[in-house]
């Protein structure tokens, strides 16, 4: 069956796929990768608020499209809040590594978001 029209115009607004644009599905994989860790942390430690917050997180920093992605990084960074942070439950070995790792995928994102037409 050939492609509508309406199809080619809604592919062409989700944008490229993930592994098009290698620098910015290599900083989500690492992001993931954090997120991992961060969650084993968070079960070693009984953070139950902190399971329920990050298990999505490698799963979406995995996966979702670029038109998805930034939404996930968002939430991610969102845990390092002033009045409430995961810094307050979690060690540094996983909080900071995730953190520096999140704030790579948005300025990777951003990076994109620039440079595109």
């Amino acid at each position: 069956m050939a492609d509508t029209s309406r199809e080619r115009e809604s592919a062409r607004d989700r944008g490229p796929a993930r592994h098009e644009l290698p620098e910015l599905d290599a900083a989500a994989l690492e992001a993931a990768r954090a997120a991992d860790r961060l969650l084993l942390a968070a079960r070693a430690f009984g953070a139950d608020r902190w399971i329920r917050y990050v298990t999505p997180l490698p799963d979406r920093l995995r996966d979702d499209p670029i038109s998805s992605l930034r939404l996930a990084a968002r939430q991610a960074r969102a845990a390092y809040g002033p009045k409430d942070s995961i810094r307050d439950s979690l060690p540094p070995d996983v909080t900071e590594p995730f953190l520096e790792a999140i704030d790579r995928l948005l300025k990777a994102i951003a990076q994109h978001d620039a440079n595109r037409d």
